[in-house]
């Protein structure tokens, strides 16, 4: 193969993979607190063994998250909460904290607030939120104290880091922060709300398509090629 097939075949790679972050942004287009992926392209230049030579490759190794506000879906629950605004929920998981925008909580055995896979909601000192079993009403205000019949039982914790590009995805909609977190104070907390999904159904499609037809274009150029190749093999294959 020679050097216009290795360029075509990095870009092919390129473009399965931008395709697979498409399909699974539409895939989760109704997952709550779901946050777009993109496929980043970069250029990697291979040098090669003749006096000033090198060749140009693509390479699409990065998946980074697009942080965006989602659209509010109002469901009337006591647990569901939305966050407009910047800032993620802090959760206590198995594996160490984790930040989500999901705000499906729910208030577990324990009388906890928790998430639907049983990880604790965290308030903003890092405690786990516990609300009083006994309790008839539970409200949370706009500033994420919430409140017992009237009475202040915690206040949600909504945390932020640095550079949100640090956050490494799990799970599909939690982030695992690799440095410090800081406290949020410029967002707001609505309960009975829901944050929908930050993809754009009518933009992925069109996205697919134009990563359809450039793939469609690579294999066009791979089989042009090929067919030369083998023009020039049988060409000096032939007897003089």
């Amino acid at each position: 193969m020679d050097n216009a097939g290795y360029v075509t075949l990095t870009r092919q790679s390129g473009l399965l993979k931008e395709m697979q972050a498409v399909a699974n942004n539409l895939a989760n287009m109704s997952t709550t607190g779901f946050q777009r992926e993109a496929t980043l392209f970069a250029e990697v230049i291979e040098r090669l063994p003749v006096e000033g030579g090198s060749l140009s490759m693509a390479d699409a190794r990065v998946r980074a998250t697009q942080f965006s506000q989602g659209g509010m879906m109002r469901t009337g629950g006591s647990y569901d909460l939305a966050i407009e605004g910047p800032g993620f929920f802090q959760i206590d998981t198995p594996n160490g904290p984790r930040l989500t925008r999901d705000g499906a909580f729910l208030r577990n055995a324990d009388g906890e607030m928790a998430t639907a896979d049983g990880n604790r909601v965290l308030d903003a000192g890092g405690a786990p939120i516990f609300l009083p079993p006994t309790a008839a009403k539970i409200e949370i205000s706009s500033d994420g104290t919430v409140t017992a019949d009237g009475a202040p039982v915690a206040s949600i914790g909504l945390f932020t880091v640095a550079d949100v590009g640090t956050l490494r995805r799990e799970g599909g909609v939690m982030f695992i922060p690799e440095a410090g977190l800081l406290p949020v104070f410029d967002a707001t907390v609505h309960q009975g709300f829901l944050e929908g999904s930050s993809v754009s159904p009518v933009s992925e499609i069109t996205r697919m398509i134009e990563v359809q037809r450039a793939y469609e274009a690579g294999q066009a150029l791979l089989e042009r090629e090929d067919e030369r190749i083998r023009g020039v093999v049988r060409t000096l294959g032939q007897p003089k």
